[in-house]
């Protein structure tokens, strides 16, 4: 099976309020009440089936829903077919699938860790995390409740910086926003060269995070 790259997976669902993060696809629905939330699950685990990985997050507000494929922890057409009707189910309620509440959109938080030799390093993580691995760099929670780990190999020692910082993914369309407003309260910007991939940033005493975007990462796919 030939793997959708993250350029054919935004444009099968962009429209429907769906966002590729990370290795899924999220959407939220508003909601008014608990109740309202639960038959909007309801509807949602309906029309999923069993074809896919869902995760749904009820709250007063809102309701938040991930798939995944169950096997290849990375979207194919099965989860796009299922975006599609689960949207449909929603909208039959007379709500909508988007990207997010108030302006504050769908996102997954991922701890990247430098390491020199990440063969060695990421078994370790795997162990006392309880993750399984899912490529050469990374690790995951195989009931999506934690956050990935992504090891980023590293040419030398750097013992004069900290070695574990932390990846915002955010929607592409979400990533300029969040880095202003990243700055705006005191953040500098480290490093663009790998934009819109991702941005490096730093607090005041230069602690980093990246904000980051499925762009730049398909070759065939940079819009």
């Amino acid at each position: 099976m030939t793997e959708l790259t993250r350029g054919q997976i935004t444009d099968s669902v962009h429209d429907l309020g769906w966002r590729l993060i990370s290795r899924n696809i999220q959407c939220a629905v508003r909601v008014t009440s608990l109740a309202e939330a639960a038959r909007v699950a309801a509807a949602v685990t309906e029309a999923a089936g069993e074809a896919s990985a869902v995760s749904i997050d009820l709250r007063p507000h809102l309701v938040h829903v991930r798939l995944a494929a169950h096997a290849q922890f990375w979207p194919t057409a099965a989860e796009l077919d299922t975006a599609r009707r689960v949207s449909a189910a929603v909208v039959e309620l007379g709500l909508a699938t988007s990207p997010g509440l108030d302006n504050n959109p769908v996102q997954a938080l991922e701890v990247a860790i430098d390491a020199l030799d990440i063969p060695t390093v990421l078994p370790f993580w795997a162990a006392v995390l309880g993750y399984i691995q899912v490529s050469d760099e990374t690790i995951i929670d195989p009931h999506w409740l934690g956050p990935s780990f992504w090891f980023q190999q590293m040419d030398e020692p750097r013992p004069q910086r900290n070695r574990i910082h932390l990846d915002v993914l955010v929607p592409h369309d979400e990533a300029r926003a969040r880095i202003d407003a990243a700055l705006a309260a005191g953040g500098v910007l480290i490093n663009d060269s790998e934009a819109p991939a991702f941005w490096v940033l730093a607090d005041p005493e230069g602690n980093e995070a990246c904000v980051c975007t499925w762009q730049g990462r398909d070759a065939s796919a940079e819009t």
